[in-house]
């Protein structure tokens, strides 16, 4: 389980298999995130310990954790016990003589699990965990970190004698221990006391407690706490302010989809910002967005010695990109917000929006390739609007970039992203308005330094002959956003949309016609779209079925939550290739690294399972678990093994990367 603040796992150590007399041990393992904080068994001056709730097959009993010594943890005027880093919290079990695996030979265990986690602000936190170990084999996966925190607990002295005593009327507490051992002597020890609301914890920040060596002897002064006894048990270990909190915080958690995000650092935020600059900058050099930069560049040629007239056309396209960006971002983070489960490219994952941008694409083409004259279709006071209003033509050319480029951000953005929608509102803008003043930079660049627009040649007949050559990119958008609708909607649905593009086409070629010829010839072809449209759109919204294997031979699999912890269960490698038709690197990668005899051989060879979670379609368990990863697009790549953490691989991905992963298994 992974969360903006830590990352749980439930781990296990059978060094002989499960069977009675046979050592077993469980335990939870939590990464904190930096500056974050989980609690020992007393929290002290505020905070709850973790709690674990196993369910357990017959025959299996769970002791109490074994608790590692904790760190001292100062907030303010207050300490605490706790712990931070990395902290495995073992759980020694017994295994009675009557105790029989299932069926299989499988041994299920379950754990609910609660903690508080706190930087200075508090969250409570909760998960669920599912272990399948199999009873007769060894499980030493994690035997380093149960010694290291079997290490890190106290040990019984049988040397040290140990008295306490109050003094001052009750108020204080006198510690007297001797036969400590020698590394000991002379050294600033701390004390830890088991129960809470016996001591004043924060004492140790000031003067009032002292402890000193006489020889050998280590003696100590600290005041008791004036709650002991007299605490409610629920306030045992919770100050009135934190328990205040935590009301308020449950409350908020009844109606809210998520806690509040994280503030990020000024230099992370800052790193996350000069990310989304370059991504868009590299954005430029992807092929989807080359038809509509192209026509852009073209206008250039256009305006000739009018630099004015550039520089104002290239702030209006820098402003449609930015804006668009902002806008996708801002509603990508509001439907979140309202609990949707969305994620960047969520735009290409309805079949509606892509039917669209394929009408659209096929009219710019039709005209490019000098079909048809806007002029001529249109009333004249709608075709003369991009002339009347150049800047207007200027900005919605930057919008219609960024509807068709936002899909191929994920090679350059893909961590940037997915950091960024996990940001305060502000700071998670700010990205995306990087990636699009990115994006926008070099065509502002163009427009605004006259010495570049020298290299442009002058105006002249092969301004047509390039402008019906860019019809041809636009139709290749078109093709590739069928084959995205087909993978939707499989055969029929691209089939429909198809059928629908030729009546768009008809119909712009007999709007160019003359007389009653255009009137009769443009109702029947309306009608035609019409019935199509009744009969056949339910193609455009119905997704397509499942792939499922058809043998256990099969190279990928459909992906799933269920089939990935089945896998690893089972003890078995597992590579997920997170994945969309509409993104481009995506299927680059698929045809060649992903494809590749070599690759597959190795995966092959250390019997590694292979999982496709295609995102295609809006999936809210994929976009969970690239969530979980800290990802917030496709294409992602991880290499997962039983007990160990997930590897990422780059989005660019390369034969010499899938190898060297595969090494480390």
């Amino acid at each position: 389980m992974v969360t903006p603040r830590v990352r749980a796992q439930l781990v296990a150590l059978a060094p002989e298999g499960i069977a009675p007399g046979r050592p077993l041990a469980l335990g939870l393992r939590i990464e904190h995130q930096p500056d974050w904080h989980t609690y020992w068994k007393n929290a002290g001056d505020s905070g709850l310990p973790t709690q674990l709730t196993w369910q357990l097959p017959a025959g299996l009993h769970a002791g109490e954790i074994a608790w590692p010594v904790p760190q001292q943890i100062r907030v303010g005027d207050m300490l605490n016990y706790g712990y931070e880093g990395t902290v495995l919290l073992p759980v020694p079990l017994q295994v009675a003589p009557d105790f029989a695996p299932g069926s299989d030979g499988g041994v299920d265990i379950r754990l609910h699990a609660s903690w508080l986690v706190c930087r200075v602000e508090c969250i409570p936190e909760e998960g669920n965990f599912l272990m399948r170990l199999p009873a007769s084999a060894p499980q030493t996966l994690w035997s380093a970190a149960f010694e290291a925190a079997h290490a890190q607990a106290p040990l019984a002295l049988d040397t040290a004698q140990a008295s306490a005593s109050a003094s001052d009327g009750g108020e204080r507490l006198q510690l007297r221990v001797a036969g400590l051992p020698q590394a000991a002597h002379g050294q600033t020890l701390a004390l830890y006391p088991e129960t809470a609301d016996t001591l004043v914890h924060a004492a140790v920040l000031g003067q009032d407690w002292h402890q000193r060596w006489d020889g050998a002897v280590w003696t100590a002064d600290v005041p008791l706490s004036p709650m002991r006894g007299e605490a409610p048990p629920q306030l045992a270990s919770v100050s009135p302010a934190l328990a205040a909190a935590l009301a308020a915080n449950q409350q908020a958690a009844a109606t809210l989809p998520a806690p509040p995000a994280p503030s990020a650092s000024t230099a992370t935020w800052l790193l996350a910002v000069l990310g989304g600059l370059v991504g868009g900058l590299l954005l430029n050099l992807m092929p989807c967005v080359f038809p509509v930069l192209a026509i852009k560049v073209m206008g250039f040629a256009r305006h000739g010695t009018d630099t004015a007239a550039q520089r104002r056309h290239g702030l209006a396209y820098a402003a449609g990109v930015v804006l668009s960006f902002l806008a996708l971002g801002g509603v990508l983070l509001g439907l979140r917000a309202a609990g949707e489960q969305l994620g960047w490219g969520f735009q290409l994952q309805s079949p509606a929006v892509v039917a669209a941008l394929a009408a659209l694409f096929t009219l710019i083409g039709l005209n490019l390739a000098g079909v048809f004259e806007f002029g001529h279709v249109l009333p004249s006071r709608v075709a003369n609007l991009h002339a009347r209003h150049p800047l207007g033509d200027a900005f919605l050319s930057g919008v219609v970039a960024v509807a068709i480029a936002s899909p191929c951000t994920a090679p350059f953005m893909g961590a940037s992203l997915g950091f960024a929608v996990g940001l305060p509102a502000v700071q998670a803008l700010s990205v995306f308005a990087a990636l699009g003043v990115g994006m926008a930079l070099p065509y502002v660049l163009v427009s605004w330094v006259p010495a570049l627009l020298r290299w442009l040649p002058r105006p002249g007949a092969w301004m047509d002959t390039f402008r019906r050559a860019m019809a041809f990119p636009m139709f290749a958008t078109v093709i590739w956003l069928v084959w995205v609708i087909g993978q939707q909607t499989g055969i029929d649905g691209a089939a429909t949309l198809l059928a629908l593009l030729l009546c768009l086409a008809a119909l712009a070629w007999t709007l160019t016609l003359r007389g009653r010829t255009r009137a009769v010839l443009a109702l029947l072809v309306l009608a035609l779209a019409g019935w199509l449209a009744h009969s056949l759109g339910r193609n455009l919204l119905e997704p397509a079925p499942v792939a499922t294997a058809t043998s256990a031979r099969d190279t990928w699999q459909p992906w799933s939550p269920d089939a990935q912890a089945a896998l690893l269960t089972a003890g078995r490698p597992v590579f997920v290739d997170y994945t969309a038709a509409w993104c481009v690197t995506c299927q680059v990668n698929k045809r060649t690294t992903l494809a590749d005899a070599e690759v597959l051989a190795d995966f092959a060879r250390r019997n590694v399972a292979l999982l496709r979670a295609d995102w295609t379609r809006r999936d809210p368990a994929i976009t969970q678990a690239l969530a979980a990863l800290g990802r917030n697009g496709v294409p992602v790549y991880v290499l997962l093994a039983p007990g160990q953490p997930p590897v990422v691989l780059t989005e660019l991905l390369s034969r010499q990367e899938v190898h060297t992963a595969l090494a480390q298994l």
